[in-house]
């Protein structure tokens, strides 16, 4: 079976995450299938093919654009694929090969607002209504549809109508290789000297960082925020003046292990998520994690977290000043959750769904 998968994310946070675990261990588990992965001209020249039976081609199309529903069914239909795979919400409408698209959420469809764009906010509904119907047309067409929870799949058959039997859930596992960094960087010296609390994700209006903010400002306590800086970040800092919070910026993989060691806990105050990586990250490094009382939450972490009101700065404030010891429970939980189990699932949706 000749496979293909559109890797252009594959540098992006989250969902590139995602895409590198789920390329890694592919080409581990299978010796049979072949692979065409689609890049960006960015990722072209440095990704490098396990084996003969691995090719790429440069598709240096951005997505969430016009001229990716136009460009990418012809780059896919060019290469004769048995099935393509689509680890993001950008399901090209006007492919009719076989197709299984993977659902991380659906936030966009619930957060009606100009805050979430760079655009116009009428420019910013036209893009919108280009999403859900994106969505619309896309899982329709798709064999088969890959949420990684419940809660997202849920989101999916409700929003959707899909079949449920059509949507399989493969959870999102943590980086061993994150987990095991060792040396001076990650661990014995720490990066913040004094005691923080600690986020990592992007600035969207959803993750609802400026209530955390009020929140740590009024107990007085430090916040290390990391993320890429992109317009998100570099707004909401125009917005702080509070001494309290530190803009850390991007992280690689040994800075994140330092942090995430080092932290007096991990706080996720999102008013909506598809799965929370982070929160898994940080207890896999025995940090203690604080997280919005939303389903997701209780769905991927369980007992293992403190929950808080996200929209009240008073219960986000009550959580800070009730923070938990780390315990050895929460990184049992984590045995759950493997990047390998993920893949090999996702393989086993590849083959049957290539037969229907």
């Amino acid at each position: 079976m000749k496979i293909g998968i559109d890797a252009r994310l594959l540098e992006e946070t989250g969902v590139g995450r995602y895409i590198r675990n789920l390329l890694g261990n592919l080409s581990d588990i299978d010796r049979t299938n072949e692979y065409v992965i689609f890049l960006r001209k960015k990722s072209y020249a440095s990704f490098v093919l396990p084996n003969a039976r691995w090719t790429k081609v440069c598709a240096d199309v951005s997505w969430h654009t016009l001229r990716e529903q136009w460009v990418m069914p012809k780059l896919f239909a060019k290469e004769t694929l048995d099935l393509v795979h689509i680890p993001y919400h950008n399901p090209p409408i006007l492919y009719r090969g076989a197709m299984i698209v993977t659902i991380h959420d659906l936030t966009i469809l619930h957060f009606n607002t100009g805050k979430a764009t760079t655009l116009p906010l009428p420019l910013y509904q036209l893009k919108r209504l280009g999403y859900w119907l994106e969505l619309f047309v896309g899982l329709r067409n798709a064999r088969h549809v890959i949420a990684v929870s419940e809660t997202t799949k849920r989101e999916v058959i409700d929003h959707f109508h899909i079949a449920d039997d059509k949507i399989t859930v493969t959870y999102e596992g943590v980086d061993t290789t994150l987990a095991h960094i060792s040396g001076p960087l990650s661990g014995a010296k720490r990066l913040i000297k004094d005691p923080y609390l600690l986020y990592v994700g992007n600035a969207y209006p959803h993750k609802n960082l400026e209530m955390l903010i009020d929140a740590v400002t009024k107990e007085k306590r430090k916040l290390v925020l990391v993320g890429n800086d992109d317009f998100f970040y570099r707004r909401l800092r125009t917005r702080v003046r509070s001494e309290n919070v530190f803009f850390f910026g991007p992280a690689d993989d040994t800075e994140l292990a330092n942090l995430y060691r080092n932290a007096t806990a991990f706080v996720f105050p999102s008013l909506m998520e598809g799965f929370g990586l982070p929160a898994l990250e940080a207890l896999s490094f025995g940090c203690p994690v604080l997280v919005s009382d939303i389903a997701i939450f209780h769905e991927i972490v369980g007992d293992h977290a403190t929950y808080f009101d996200p929209n009240d700065s008073a219960s986000i404030r009550a959580a800070l000043g009730n923070i938990p010891r780390p315990g050895v429970a929460g990184r049992n939980m984590l045995l759950s959750y493997s990047w390998r189990r993920m893949a090999e699932q996702t393989l086993n949706i590849y083959e049957r769904s290539a037969r229907l």
